[in-house]
């Protein structure tokens, strides 16, 4: 089916007909505005009277017509591969996957595949060091209600202005550990590892051409001695990097120390894999990364239907609910946003259990607008290796650009700008009274 936006006149609106009842009126604004790529439907079919309304602007915001029927299916398929030249062959099920050679490295004992609804958002828009300009993020979840509120975050966002988003800091971390008979054997092990350090990254070097070792520390307690070792590794998330890099390092020393341990273990379960730890929330796992908008008042009214009091007063309440019940950082709901782009795109998705860890900030300005900001520590993220080049996964990669060599930074801006919008979305929600009835709306059957 041709994209309904590549046609002329009223022909661009032929695919919309077997959306609507027999009996519709069509309402046009701005027609002469209108061109390739600039078709904009808004939210949703207006049932009670068969109207449906078509504005024409140059926001370019994904069509959210005929939400669960094929042509509305196609509508957006057709407007993403207009918008990105990606023409998600896969991920619209037009090609079938058989290659399963391909699947090497990424599963043991293949039967099938499960099948998740991966939904679309955007634009995003974004000033980042990295990540410049409009992107739309594929969200993978069953989760109704999770991708039009993500939508109607970044619709508050780009309604504001751009959203600034800055790859802060980077490094993945493994922490072997080595038992020894007593302190005094420490004591010479640890003088040992200080004064061989400047040998251990030509060792890192022969395992990976993209790990580097940054930073070894270590954490001495009675006989057992833990040797934090961080890396960077490039545009991978890295963490089987890491592994084998560590793994060469420990074999050095073994072979070469003058102080023999009882025994030694690869992980301590110290680097904080796959797990929150206070550890890495104080420093970084992965990537880090802050983003922050400010809302103007007026788009807080309109769009979200609250005020910028209302949503501080909800922030300031809820950062209290976190402290009180322990958790590690405070924030709404990061994991949402993070594990359906995760699995969209190829990512360790247990890795959301760090990831998610973080802190979402408001306040109120000067002017009566709302500042927003989101700092994630723990992006373990990459556009390389792992799942990323299975057909879908590069295909949702692409959508972002993000695919690929020297992309990873971009790529871990662009989440930390989605969990910003979808923190905004949530307060939004929850301080207007909105949460259930939104659930009620989208979330069941």
């Amino acid at each position: 089916m041709k994209s309904a936006s590549s046609r002329k006149g009223f022909a661009d609106f032929n695919l919309l007909y077997s959306l609507m009842p027999s009996k519709f009126v069509l309402k046009l604004k701005a027609m002469e505005r209108l061109k390739r790529n600039s078709l904009v439907v808004q939210d949703k079919l207006l049932s009670e009277n068969n109207t449906i309304e078509i504005v024409v602007d140059n926001e370019k915001r994904v069509p959210q017509v005929g939400q669960y029927s094929k042509a509305g299916q196609q509508l957006r398929v057709d407007f993403i591969k207009d918008t990105t030249e990606v023409s998600l062959e896969h991920l619209s099920n037009q090609v079938e996957f058989e290659d399963n050679k391909q699947l090497k490295g990424n599963i043991e004992n293949f039967i099938g595949m499960s099948q998740l609804p991966t939904g679309i958002i955007g634009p995003i828009v974004i000033d980042g060091q990295n990540a410049k300009g409009s992107f739309y993020a594929p969200l993978a979840t069953s989760e109704g209600t999770l991708v039009a509120s993500y939508a109607r975050g970044a619709r508050a966002c780009r309604q504001s202005g751009e959203i600034s988003a800055i790859c802060l800091k980077e490094g993945v971390q493994r922490s072997p550990i080595f038992k020894f008979a007593n302190l005094k054997q420490v004591f010479q092990f640890t003088k040992w590892i200080e004064q061989e350090q400047s040998k251990f990254n030509s060792i890192v070097q022969q395992t990976s051409n993209y790990a580097e070792l940054i930073k070894v520390e270590l954490n001495v307690e009675g006989n057992q001695v833990i040797i934090n070792l961080e890396y960077t590794t490039g545009d991978a998330s890295g963490q089987n990097m890491v592994t084998f890099a560590s793994q060469a390092l420990c074999e050095y020393i073994l072979a070469n120390c003058p102080v023999e341990p009882e025994y030694w273990f690869l992980e301590s379960n110290y680097s904080g894999d796959k797990k929150a730890t206070v550890l890495s929330f104080t420093s970084v796992r992965g990537r880090k990364v802050s983003a922050e908008i400010t809302l103007k008042k007026e788009v807080v009214r309109d769009t979200l239907k609250t005020t910028p009091e209302l949503m501080f007063t909800y922030w300031q309440t809820s950062f209290m609910g976190a402290s009180k019940c322990g958790a590690i950082g405070a924030q709404g709901h990061f994991a949402n946003g993070l594990a359906a782009i995760f699995i969209a795109c190829g990512q360790d998705v247990a890795c959301v259990s760090e990831a998610s860890v973080g802190i979402t900030r408001m306040e109120v300005d000067g002017n009566g607008d709302l500042y927003c900001t989101v700092t994630l520590p723990n992006l373990i993220v990459g556009t390389v290796g792992g799942g990323t080049s299975l057909p879908t996964q590069k295909e949702c990669l692409e959508i972002m650009d993000c695919y690929g060599t020297g992309k990873a930074k971009k790529f871990a801006e662009i989440c930390g700008a989605l969990c910003l919008a979808g923190e905004i979305s949530i307060i939004a929600a929850l301080s207007a009274g909105h949460f259930a009835a939104a659930h009620e709306k989208h979330g069941r059957v």
